[in-house]
């Protein structure tokens, strides 16, 4: 889905997304990845959420932002409490919603001039058929 949304120059937008892809100002990233205002940190480790570990969470943490908005991937899912600990402790919000949502949302609060980061993971492709 594209996103058509204005911002300042120098700033990380989501300009769309899909199964497989985020599209950040006109770069396209494949693998999941954080974005802050200032800077994209590329391949981040975690390839879908039942990867995720709190180390991947503790590197969040070093970017100093005052919200994390979670996006993980077709469908929203809570990670355990142990895992988010060092947000918590660092007095970091945590919103967790798919990924999609979670791009728009990014949008929105960066847009607002928030200290936000967006922990993106990948949309999945959804199988079609009877389970």
């Amino acid at each position: 889905m594209k996103i058509h949304l204005e911002s300042g120059a120098g700033q990380n937008l989501v300009r769309a997304y899909a199964p497989g892809r985020v599209t950040i100002n006109e770069e396209v990233y494949t693998t999941s990845l954080i974005v802050t205002p200032g800077q994209a940190v590329a391949a981040w480790p975690p390839a879908g959420f039942a990867d995720l570990r709190a180390a991947h969470f503790e590197t969040i943490v070093a970017l100093k932002p005052e919200v994390v908005i979670l996006g993980t991937g077709a469908r929203l899912r809570f990670p355990a409490p142990a895992l988010t600990r060092s947000l918590v402790e660092a007095g970091i919000g945590l919103e967790v919603m798919d990924t999609g949502a979670a791009c728009r949302t990014y949008n929105f609060l960066m847009s607002d001039g928030r200290r936000v980061a967006a922990a993106l993971l990948m949309i999945e492709e959804l199988k079609q058929g009877v389970d």
